[in-house]
């Protein structure tokens, strides 16, 4: 009874979804005019004259394009306790984003509008088009198993809470959104990931849960520890389970080991949510492009991927993207990230609604000589050699090799298997015509060897990653192995682990 009434519920909100699906520069039009009338009387706004802009080309004109790092003095502003800077309402939380580009966290400001109105409401639409696609799902029946990151204070002494954005979610969830997840608070916001591992397992493997949520890095390792504990398999152990919400990293690489631990009846959902807002949700079971969310307190603005890096780079409303190009994502929000670039490459499969495919990062790429491979080259790249060597990737990362004594180069990979394939060396050959089949410049520069070499692959111990990420302090959470770079830092990192 109460399973059926949740889902109906949920599904009232459908009609929304479909009004911004059929009306989307309508609706983004409007969501401007509300973010730029909110924010007119703050520091911010009155530096940038927010009164006076009537239109999209006001705004581009007006408004700069920003990166953290020309946000930053307003954020510490706000960490120190100064209200008004960027957006009306008082700041409450930051998000602290690190991953693994960097050794400095990043901390992003999440207000009560975000919160309720982007991150929240995304997670009601989730589950409103899984109940709508799904209409016998069990989804209330149970319990949802959330990976969470951790909760800390502002060490700038005011009364600001600073932690993973999946931590604040859980922090503030509505009370009856806390009768559904699992494990509890107290433990699902433990700083230190080792031990909430380990009490994550001993909280869990007795509950019913029908949904998993979380990155799928981390949830894999806790699925294993969870079977190697208990001796059984995942369906035993939870009979009900349905559905699995990902997002933070590409699922490509990881399918087919969930589909190995998982029942085979399980449905996936991906989703594209971070530390500055819920951006987009698989809304067909039959397709893996993503709906983009128009009315979750978010105005979306594109860089086309060559204007990267220009001191003034061409931008597109939303109503000039054309489909299969990629693009910058551009963003001005309900926290107050006003043109803000999030790092996220994407390219639109349809517009009729608005479709879309996560391509890369825009630092997130290798281009020692014009190739620009790019992380959709390698996980379609990855997903073939896989298949025709019948082998799984739980990990990799790429970057150039220099071997400056012959004058030759090529890109080096770190790749964790999951399993092994019979032969390495075949194994390269296919990775290679792969990335040569979906990346012209790369096939181009491969062409008899003249410019890059065959790629090199390093088959790395079982465990690499995680021991490599834990000598980092970067643990669980949000925490990503970085899938390409142009430059050795990482890597090398990584075979100095290797080699210890």
């Amino acid at each position: 009874m109460i399973n059926e009434l949740m889902s109906k519920v949920m599904q009232k909100r459908i009609p929304q979804i479909e009004n911004y699906m059929h009306h989307p520069v309508e609706v983004q039009e409007t969501l401007l005019k509300e973010l730029v009338d909110t924010a007119k009387n703050t520091v911010w706004g009155q530096f940038y004259d927010y009164k006076s802009i009537k239109t999209w080309q006001d705004y581009n004109e007006r408004v700069p394009v920003n990166d953290y790092n020309s946000l930053l003095p307003f954020f510490e502003r706000i960490r120190r306790g100064e209200n008004n800077v960027l957006w009306s309402s008082q700041i409450k939380w930051f998000s602290k984003s690190s991953g693994t580009t960097s050794t400095k966290s990043k901390f992003i400001p999440v207000s009560e509008e975000c919160l309720n109105g982007c991150h929240y409401k995304a997670g009601k639409d989730m589950l409103a088009l899984y109940c709508y696609n799904h209409p016998e799902t069990r989804l209330f029946s149970g319990m949802n198993l959330a990976l969470g990151g951790s909760r800390q204070e502002n060490e700038t002494g005011s009364d600001i809470f600073c932690g993973d954005v999946s931590a604040i979610i859980i922090d503030n969830l509505p009370f009856w959104a806390e009768f559904y997840r699992v494990p509890k608070k107290e433990i699902a916001l433990m700083p230190e990931w080792e031990s909430k591992l380990e009490r994550m397992i001993s909280s869990v493997i007795t509950s019913n849960v029908v949904s998993l949520s979380g990155v799928p890095s981390w949830m894999m390792v806790l699925l294993k520890k969870i079977t190697e504990r208990t001796s059984k398999s995942i369906e035993d152990i939870w009979p009900n389970i349905e559905v699995y919400f990902h997002g933070g990293v590409s699922f490509v690489p990881y399918r087919k080991q969930f589909e190995e631990i998982l029942p085979s009846s399980m449905n996936y959902m991906e989703t594209y949510n971070a530390s500055e807002g819920f951006f987009g949700l698989q809304d067909r079971s039959d397709s893996d492009s993503m709906l983009l969310l128009l009315d979750c307190g978010i105005y979306y603005e594109f860089i086309p991927v060559e204007q990267i890096g220009e001191d003034n780079p061409k931008v597109v409303p939303l109503s000039e993207v054309e489909v299969g190009r990629n693009y910058a994502m551009l963003i001005s929000t309900n926290a107050g990230l006003w043109r803000y670039t999030i790092g996220d490459t994407i390219a639109f499969t349809e517009k009729t609604p608005y479709r879309f495919k996560i391509t890369g990062r825009t630092k997130n790429f290798i281009n020692a000589c014009g190739e620009e491979v790019i992380v959709d080259n390698a996980i379609k790249a990855l997903n073939i050699a896989c298949r025709e060597t019948d082998s799984s990737v739980n990990e990799y990362t790429g970057a150039p090799l220099f071997d400056h004594s012959e004058n030759k180069t090529r890109h080096q990979w770190i790749m964790e298997f999951g399993k092994a394939p019979a032969d390495l060396h075949r194994f390269t050959e296919i990775f290679d015509k792969a990335l040569q089949s979906v990346n012209s410049d790369y096939e181009a520069k491969r062409y008899k060897n003249l410019v890059l070499q065959m790629p090199q692959i390093i088959s790395a111990p079982q465990g690499t990653f995680y021991k490599w990420l834990k000598n980092k302090g970067k643990l669980g959470g949000q925490h990503k192995v970085p899938r390409l770079a142009n430059n050795r830092e990482y890597i090398d990192e990584i075979i100095k682990t290797i080699e210890a």
